[in-house]
């Protein structure tokens, strides 16, 4: 039989060092904490508080609808980049609950490396995979498995999308820059 103090006395440089770490880490939260930067992500926009990283940008996009203009990007994912491939895009946005504009894409984008789900912020460009849509968001949307980030778009594109008409013709193209540094359509 092992008396108490043995055990305590094994324990002891086990326990104490996880103690002292504890309480070194104690008072700190999340936000604070220092963290690596990682190549493929950036901080968040304000206007998306509750989600702290985006991956980097991989091409520059313009959505045309209803005479206006606005502009996005679509993040660097497998998903996001056969997405683009598929630019430019003629498309017929639809109402749909209120929340977000849909369409059908020509063909379905895989969902390789992408997350189970996410939840949708007002100007995300998302894809719903069990229905192999485009989805732009103009009002928040909690957590939805299967829904698949491709990138987002200006805040002016929220406004916009809200005040469509139901069945509204939209193109969407990639913006390639010019020599001289300004954009120009592809």
């Amino acid at each position: 039989m092992v008396r108490r103090r043995g055990v305590r006395a094994l324990l002891g440089p086990v326990v104490l060092p996880l103690v002292l770490l504890t309480a070194a880490c104690d008072g700190q939260d999340e936000d604070t904490r220092p963290s690596t930067p990682s190549t493929t992500e950036s901080p968040t926009s304000t206007e998306n508080p509750t989600n702290t990283t985006r991956k980097a940008s991989t091409m520059d996009i313009r959505l045309r609808v209803g005479g206006t203009e606005v502009e996005g990007s679509l993040d660097d994912t497998p998903t996001a980049r056969e997405f683009a491939a598929l630019l430019p895009l003629d498309l017929t946005l639809a109402d749909f609950h209120g929340t977000e504009r849909i369409a059908d894409l020509p063909r379905r984008l895989t969902t390789t490396e992408a997350p189970a789900g996410t939840e949708a912020h007002a100007g995300d460009i998302t894809y719903y995979a069990p229905w192999g849509n485009l989805a732009l968001f103009y009002r928040d949307f909690p957590h939805s498995e299967r829904l698949i980030r491709l990138g987002t778009l200006d805040p002016a594109a929220v406004d916009l999308l809200a005040d469509l008409p139901p069945d509204a013709p939209a193109t969407i193209e990639s913006i390639s820059p010019s020599t001289d540094g300004s954009p120009s359509g592809r």
